[in-house]
């Protein structure tokens, strides 16, 4: 997209929000110009805490379907809309409610622990939920001795790993982005960039972690770039957060593996953000019975996490 027509769109896009009394929130992987107008950047955990703190009354949400769900959850009295309804997070669709009712059937003092990357059906048979960024505090927080989580693999086998002390069933969903970074090509960027660090997203597989100088959640890998004293990371996650490390560490060098990229994150362009303020995305909606059960658990993750 030519610089003109990018600031021209960007430009309607400003006016429109004015008009519609909307707010533009942005996850760290949609693309660069999608942050640049975003009235807020950030992970999952954040952007749902803006959701429900910030006054105006339509949400543009520029993530993946699940986001867009949690925002109209939370917040029952807004407009949720999604610039794109074809930009799913397949990991939120690998458990199902058979899978909870069977765990559930077969272990006693078990609380069911949902990754925020999860659809409202799944969140409302739930007994609380987490992001990346506050897993292992919540986990560790619980009273239950047996925790289901689901629905990411990796990141449930992080969390077991830091709280030993509780049993850990795990689901076998994934990240596809994630789990697509290979080991191999990590290792061919750390001997071309031998003074690099290595840092990880805790979605990642276990032997990209082992080699990880740091895991973090993408807020945390943001803000180490920032306070380290390196000058050069090999990054194991989504590319798309190369647009914020640049903006804290511009003097520093990022690389990323050649698979770091989320297909569905980029359908979101400055073109549908436009349709959608003018009435031609698709709103969030969630049922009412469905909407108040799955609010039960992120209400609690959002409580849990002030503690």
């Amino acid at each position: 997209m030519e610089n003109q027509e990018k600031e021209a769109l960007q430009k309607e896009i400003r006016r429109l929000c004015e008009e519609k009394d909307a707010v533009i929130l942005a996850h760290y992987y949609t693309r660069p110009e999608v942050q640049e107008i975003a009235d807020y950047t950030g992970d999952s955990f954040y952007l749902a805490k803006v959701a429900k703190s910030d006054s105006h009354k339509t949400i543009v949400f520029c993530g993946v379907t699940f986001m867009g769900e949690s925002a109209a959850i939370l917040n029952p009295q807004k407009q949720v809309i999604m610039p794109s309804a074809q930009a799913v997070c397949p990991m939120a669709l690998m458990v199902s409610k058979e899978d909870i009712k069977k765990v559930r059937e077969t272990y006693e003092d078990l609380a069911v622990v949902c990754y925020i990357n999860s659809m409202a059906d799944i969140k409302a048979l739930s007994d609380i939920c987490v992001t990346s960024s506050n897993a292992v505090k919540i986990v560790r927080g619980l009273p239950n001795k047996n925790i289901y989580f689901i629905p990411d693999n990796n990141l449930g086998a992080f969390v077991a790993e830091q709280v030993p002390e509780k049993n850990i069933i795990l689901n076998p969903g994934y990240c596809h982005v994630h789990t697509s970074i290979a080991e191999s090509e990590i290792s061919s960027l750390l001997k071309k960039h031998p003074q690099a660090k290595i840092i990880a997203h805790p979605e990642c597989r276990k032997d990209i972690c082992s080699l990880a100088d740091f895991l973090g959640s993408t807020k945390e890998l943001i803000e180490f770039v920032r306070d380290d004293s390196a000058a050069e990371y090999i990054v194991c996650t989504e590319e798309g957060v190369l647009f914020n490390m640049n903006k804290v560490a511009p003097n520093k060098k990022f690389y990323f593996a050649t698979t770091s990229i989320c297909p569905n994150m980029k359908r979101i362009t400055l073109g549908n953000i436009k349709e959608s303020l003018l009435g031609n995305g698709t709103l969030a909606l969630v049922d009412d019975k469905l909407r108040k059960a799955a609010q039960v658990p992120l209400e609690k993750m959002l409580e849990a996490a002030k503690k």
